[in-house]
């Protein structure tokens, strides 16, 4: 049975979750917003003896997009996402970097993704949902067969993504979370942007942000 594998690695001062996301039956691989720190994200790769398929991102803040243009022009990998409303973050992660003292590259995705868009990474498909509220184009990826959601900074185990953030819009994020993650089922567990895996059962229980209780109260 084919299926997907996941491996998380915590890279640069914000301690972001850059994922690599393979195909079990074919080791086909896609970076999934590698903010930084590229050699040890390749490193990984190279010790699970992954092939490189694609680069990934959720949205263009730079600790999730700030490496992407890097480790394209090394692996000589296609970037897809995020939505194009995110562009003016892309544009700016260079100077981004200057800013928080990070090496970064401005970024110009080969591939636009929207709500609906499918992605594949070996004999997997991912499906593609609009989630803004933390950024205006903010997308996250979601494989029906192994129940598993790549969130992005979404929402958390815990909490949800800050919406103080030029573009950011907090209505929008609740409305992301309550009418597109929830309905992908209780099942479902999540890689958020940061800190551990959850499910989205488990934060409707007691996410103190967007549990079933906060929501309806």
């Amino acid at each position: 049975m084919s299926y997907l594998k996941t491996i998380i690695i915590q890279v640069t001062p914000f301690i972001q979750n850059a994922s690599i996301i393979y195909c079990a039956e074919t080791k086909k691989c896609a970076f999934v917003d590698p903010g930084g720190d590229i050699e040890i994200i390749l490193e990984k790769a190279k010790q699970e003896e992954l092939i490189p398929e694609k680069i990934l991102l959720t949205h263009g803040h730079i600790d999730h997009a700030g490496g992407a243009n890097e480790l394209s022009e090394i692996l000589n990998l296609e970037i897809e996402g995020p939505h194009l409303a995110d562009k003016f973050l892309l544009d700016d992660l260079q100077r981004q970097g200057q800013m928080f003292g990070m090496m970064a590259q401005n970024c110009s995705p080969s591939k636009w993704l929207d709500e609906g868009d499918h992605v594949t990474i070996g004999n997997q498909i991912l499906k593609v949902y609009f989630c803004p509220g933390h950024t205006p184009g903010h997308i996250i990826f979601y494989s029906h067969e192994s129940k598993l959601a790549i969130v992005g900074d979404v929402l958390f185990q815990g909490s949800i993504g800050r919406t103080d953030l030029p573009g950011g819009n907090h209505k929008q994020l609740i409305h992301s979370i309550k009418d597109k993650l929830w309905p992908l089922g209780n099942d479902v567990d999540f890689i958020p942007g940061h800190g551990p895996m959850s499910s989205f059962g488990q934060e409707r229980k007691s996410n103190a942000f967007v549990s079933d209780t906060m929501l309806n109260s």
